[in-house]
């Protein structure tokens, strides 16, 4: 288990002499994208402020109004896709991205530092735009129904898209204690469990948006406190996930206990259930298959020195009746 907490983040240092050089690929990305860019919005760990010195992904969305409709931005995906990894390679930069796999719908390279050789996983997704800068709530309960409606797995990646900046808001807005305890929890899903293997192929852990999620709620829980101790918060998510199947988690943040989809999906709720702020189509808990080793393992975690025998104190007191 971790002992000093420090080695995970990244140093100020670090990103004041990284911050530009993100913006400036990021603009580079925007001038040769092969289509005019209506909006372009920002995710991943180091925009919301919580990645490491071991791992950092940007996520890029670039929304064109060269999109007819969904069906259009799907057909044509390939090609922009194609073309833009194309014209990244002839790019300036080119010497410092190396490109990865791509997906269906996204664009995938690492864009390394010279400095100290840490790299940033840059994922790139063109999409059509559904829900504009400042949608009203109308238009969003309309989206989410036919969220809800759709089934084809394909237009429900590109309808996602358009909620990566809610999502991002949710944990950005934390306090930075916050995401240092998302980085120690993130750290022991990462230490804490065997590598994956020809046996455990099947296996699927949670995302790393449900630990930030169930971080979050955790924090909540406690008040919301600006400082606390790391020790103490993530003993409270170790017996938080040893307890998985009573987990229901909901925020009426973009949507209300009044939204007609709302109600539907919680009528179909498994446990655990971590509603995503942003959807409330989509418990964040439910791609993964692995709960009771993640109870397990958190078990077993409890019982080393670090938590064994330490009691609760203000403001988690209310993890005694766990």
């Amino acid at each position: 288990m971790l002992q000093n907490h420090e080695e995970l983040k990244c140093p100020l240092g670090f990103h004041l002499g990284t911050s530009w050089k993100i913006e400036a690929i990021i603009s580079v990305i925007k001038e040769y994208f092969p289509l005019p860019v209506a909006r372009l919005i920002k995710g991943g760990s180091y925009i919301k402020g919580t990645d490491t010195q071991v791992w950092s992904d940007v996520d890029i969305v670039l929304f064109s109004e060269a999109f007819e409709n969904l069906e259009d931005c799907k057909k044509k995906l390939p090609e922009v896709i194609d073309d833009l990894g194309k014209r990244l390679k002839k790019s300036s930069w080119a010497s410092r991205i190396t490109m990865k796999k791509r997906t269906q719908f996204s664009l995938r390279f690492n864009f390394k530092r010279y400095k100290n050789l840490h790299s940033h996983s840059f994922d790139i997704m063109p999409c059509y735009e559904m829900l504009g800068p400042a949608p009203s709530t109308g238009l969003k309960w309309s989206f989410y129904h036919n969220l809800y409606l759709c089934h084809d797995t394909d237009k429900i990646q590109l309808y996602t898209m358009s909620l990566l900046p809610y999502q991002v808001e949710f944990i950005k807005e934390c306090t930075v204690q916050v995401k240092d305890l998302i980085r120690l929890v993130k750290y022991w899903f990462r230490t804490s469990f065997a590598m994956p293997t020809e046996q455990n192929r099947f296996r699927r852990l949670p995302s790393c948006y449900a630990v930030e999620l169930i971080t979050v709620y955790i924090w909540q829980l406690a008040g919301k406190p600006i400082f606390f101790s790391l020790v103490q918060g993530m003993r409270a998510i170790l017996k938080l996930l040893v307890r998985y199947s009573e987990i229901c988690i909901i925020w009426y943040k973009h949507y209300s206990p009044h939204c007609t989809t709302f109600k539907k999906v919680l009528k179909k709720q498994t446990r655990p259930f971590v509603l995503d702020p942003a959807n409330p189509t989509f418990n964040v808990c439910e791609n993964s298959n692995a709960w009771d080793e993640v109870a397990h393992v958190a078990r077993r975690s409890l019982l080393k020195p670090l938590f064994n025998g330490v009691p609760a104190k203000e403001p988690w007191l209310f993890t005694n009746s766990w």
